[in-house]
């Protein structure tokens, strides 16, 4: 690829019939000369996603022949790395610039196993992507609006280390991501990026937020307007609970 440096990146991307998504997301890569891999995986049967031909990274499809979590996609995916990093990237990140050659010098330190770009909505307004580690009381203090764990900072803050940083865009090490075994699969869906943060800061690696690098959103909050999903993020929450007691 024309100007591809040697910090090369094998991109995870999972579409659930986001094929429109899925391809304006590729526009988007094919302007980071640092990726040479992108793995798109169809978790449910869909139309062939259309492939660009500026689009120059290798690209792996993957198709389901039954739809799998969150885990266990990006996990399949990461058995098509052969790359120093892997980035997970939800279909519904837009990029602003290139984030990723922006993430990959604030990784350049040695310390961080996981870097993430700061996350605005389609409004610019910043999302709570980088949280502090949920604890029982921090759940009610939510619940009742008086504290939401988030890490408060803006656009032209310096870097920080935080707890952890939600999946919709996480670059990793690709070697740390193997020392942690990837994302745990008996998470079907949410709080398996809090769970791989936790094993990575149990590992003594950081976990980064560059605010100059910076992706667009747009949210469903399924977990709020679904019954399935909310029954996946209590029995998902429940899930990180124990796990986490029963690692002291």
């Amino acid at each position: 690829m024309s100007g591809r440096t040697n910090d090369n990146v094998t991109v995870s991307i999972v579409s659930h019939g986001h094929g429109a998504m899925v391809s304006d997301l590729l526009g988007d890569l094919s302007g980071c000369p640092e990726i040479s891999k992108i793995v798109i995986t169809h978790n449910i049967p869909e139309p062939p996603v259309r492939l660009s031909a500026r689009l120059e990274p290798e690209v792996v499809i993957i198709e389901n022949i039954q739809p799998k979590g969150f885990a266990a996609n990006h996990n399949a995916g990461f058995r098509h790395c052969a790359t120093p990093f892997y980035a997970v990237v939800n279909p519904d990140i837009r990029f602003k610039g290139n984030p990723v050659a922006t993430l990959l010098g604030s990784m350049h330190d040695g310390r961080a196993a996981l870097c993430a770009p700061a996350v605005v909505n389609p409004s610019g307004v910043l999302e709570d992507s980088a949280r502090k580690f949920p604890t029982p009381f921090g759940i009610v203090s939510k619940a009742f609006g008086l504290s939401d764990g988030r890490y408060h900072f803006s656009l032209d803050s310096k870097d920080l280390d935080v707890d952890w940083v939600a999946g919709m865009f996480m670059l990793f090490h690709a070697e740390d991501y193997t020392h942690v075994r990837g994302f745990d699969e008996r998470f079907f869906l949410y709080y398996e990026d809090v769970d791989i943060c936790a094993r990575l800061r149990s590992a003594g690696q950081a976990i980064r937020v560059c605010p100059s690098a910076i992706v667009t959103h747009d949210a469903r909050r399924a977990s709020r307007t679904s019954l399935k999903h909310l029954r996946w993020h209590l029995g998902s929450m429940a899930r990180y609970f124990t796990k986490r007691l029963l690692s002291y």
